[in-house]
């Protein structure tokens, strides 16, 4: 069986790193060691805050970005995913600055919310602020037929409480509640499917925790890396067009 190198850019956080490491792991057909994908982790928690960035004039954080992939690239990567849906206000940056594919998170979750909602379905993202005010998941389901429902001040401000406290690496039993808060306030406002849109919440946030259908980027794009490292077909079509890669190989 085809096994290509998967590079995953990460850091950003640590936690959010390790989470799609172990999916990629949990959803790979394995019965031996030798059956799991090579994978290359390069993790730089150094990258400057994605959000801040976007949104007060920060450090742009695309060097240490493009220095990771083409780290990963000159390593043996085949390609490459990110675990930081902020990141990918930067990807068309880093996309120029390598040979190797890199996959689009954002759209494969967005077109992962169509297969279970019908057309036009307003659709809930829970992310950070700078994600929300780059409209990358806005765009993304546009482009799929669906409508987008952000948290108010107040809702986004439990996000942002949530994400910060795992960051912090607090993950108990009570890390959950704020995000689940403003959850539920988009659910009760016409939300069909939530987005879990920062790579922390899924450490936290579970299907359990909503009534609407809970969609976790990072799954996504865990089975993305699968079928781009083990399918000839899907990484062809990854290789002329990053945006072909989802759900080719079931």
């Amino acid at each position: 069986m085809t096994r290509r190198t998967v590079g995953i850019l990460g850091g950003m956080g640590p936690l959010a790193t390790a989470d799609l490491y172990q999916k990629i792991i949990r959803h790979t057909a394995a019965n031996r060691d030798q059956d799991h994908l090579p994978v290359l982790i390069y993790a730089d928690p150094s990258v400057p805050d994605r959000t801040e960035a976007l949104l007060s004039g920060g450090e742009d954080p695309t060097p240490w970005l493009v220095r990771g992939a083409r780290q990963l690239e000159t390593s043996g990567a085949s390609f490459i995913v990110m675990p930081c849906n902020t990141a990918h206000a930067f990807l068309e940056s880093m996309r120029a600055a390598v040979e190797i594919p890199i996959i689009d998170m954002i759209d494969e979750a967005a077109r992962e919310v169509r297969s279970l909602v019908t057309a036009d379905s307003q659709v809930g993202i829970l992310a950070t602020s700078g994600t929300v005010a780059a409209g990358l998941y806005q765009a993304a389901l546009d482009r799929s037929g669906l409508r987008s429902a952000v948290p108010d001040e107040d809702g986004q401000r439990l996000v942002m409480e949530t994400i910060a406290l795992v960051k912090s690496g607090t993950v108990d039993d009570e890390t959950v509640n704020p995000v689940q808060t403003a959850a539920r306030d988009l659910e009760r406002a016409g939300a069909k499917a939530l987005l879990a849109a920062c790579t922390e919440l899924p450490v936290v946030l579970r299907q359990g925790h909503v009534t609407v259908p809970l969609i976790d980027p990072t799954e996504v794009l865990a089975r993305a890396a699968i079928r781009a490292a083990t399918d000839d077909a899907v990484f062809a079509r990854l290789r002329s067009d990053p945006e072909k890669v989802h759900h080719h190989v079931s």
